[in-house]
């Protein structure tokens, strides 16, 4: 059980500037995992578990991407008790994203603007902070699943973007439970034109070939899941969905952040560029995770992130369609009690 209230540090990182504060907790969290200063921010983990893609989920609530870009916290945020937890995205290349300031909130709707632009140190110093991490080394009934989450260099032109895709799946695979092809995020030029019919089939059609290869090479077939933006209509829904069948791919991310300010009008830093998140998603991503579910069918993987704030927030997910659910700013603004929150709800629902 955490020793320290979420509700006591949220004022003091809530006054610094947001990308600061994520940097101290994130340096925090590196510094203390695996001592006992750990104590500060561990919870006991829900057990619920639950097989998906050939893999044993331990309960139904993961970490989203985007946190902990550089693999470095895994084994502080495995103690928080999730189920799963997604680091990334990681680029072949390190890069330092867009210019500051990128990264706003607006508390009066439980949202986030960012527009980081995929900022991180690149793959090797990613996979070696996957190597040192202790997770996967404890005597435990249900292991913590980590996803890798990968993408591409913002200097990358995009018609050579499976070129980069290939360098990170290469290089993560044999370090991955399941790995997430990021298609999604609106702050690198041009990279959702990479969900258009076209350029979807031809990138999972390479990334399916590579798999094969890999496959051969360390005799495991790890998941792929695609990583899909809320702002698609029902007819690219349908695409997305055959495309993802045709080229054998395990699963769906639903959704990343959204570029619409519907929800946040008038609200000060609303028409900052860059992907909104929080609470303003919630809507728009149930209701494409019920259309993949459609066209979908039964059995095939969902991963629901977006919006989730309280544990209904997180039922809701289940309800749309989604098999697990996945958080990220309700972490920022709920703190790590959502966890658990999230992940007893989702276990009385069932």
């Amino acid at each position: 059980m955490s020793l320290l209230p979420y509700a006591l540090a949220r004022p003091i990182l809530f006054g610094l500037d947001p990308e600061t504060a994520h940097e101290l907790t994130m340096a925090s969290l590196a510094r203390t995992q695996g001592t006992p200063l750990a104590w500060a921010y561990c919870s006991g983990r829900v057990d619920d578990p639950v097989e998906l893609a050939g893999l044993k989920f331990a309960n139904r609530v993961g970490l989203a991407a985007g946190l902990d870009k550089n693999a470095r916290c895994i084994d502080g945020l495995a103690a928080m008790g999730f189920g799963f937890v997604e680091v990334g995205t990681v680029t072949p290349k390190a890069q330092p994203g867009n210019p500051k300031p990128r990264m706003f909130r607006l508390p009066q709707a439980n949202a986030l603007i960012n527009r980081l632009g995929f900022n991180n140190d690149g793959l090797d110093a990613f996979i070696a902070n996957v190597q040192k991490s202790s997770f996967r080394r404890q005597n435990v009934k249900h292991p913590l699943l980590l996803g890798l989450n990968i993408g591409k260099n913002a200097a990358t032109p995009i018609e050579n973007a499976v070129d980069d895709y290939l360098l990170c799946l290469d290089g993560v695979y044999p370090h991955a439970d399941y790995v997430t092809v990021n298609i999604s995020s609106p702050n690198t030029k041009n990279l959702r034109a990479l969900q258009s019919d076209e350029a979807l089939d031809a990138l999972l059609g390479r990334i399916a070939e590579r798999r094969e290869s890999l496959v051969k090479e360390h005799s495991k077939r790890v998941p792929i899941f695609v990583k899909i933006a809320p702002d698609l209509d029902e007819a690219q829904v349908d695409v997305i969905a055959a495309t993802l069948k045709r080229h054998g791919m395990d699963g769906v991310v639903a959704t990343n952040t959204t570029l619409s300010r519907e929800a946040v009008k008038g609200l000060p830093h609303a028409e900052e560029a860059g992907g909104l998140s929080g609470a303003p998603v919630l809507a728009a991503s149930n209701r494409v995770i019920g259309q993949l579910r459609a066209a979908l069918g039964k059995g095939f993987p969902i991963i629901g992130v977006g919006g989730i704030m309280s544990g209904a927030d997180a039922v809701s997910k289940i309800q749309a369609g989604a098999d697990v659910v996945q958080i990220y700013t309700g972490l920022i603004y709920k703190g790590p009690e959502l966890v658990t929150e999230a992940a007893l709800s989702i276990k009385k629902s069932l």
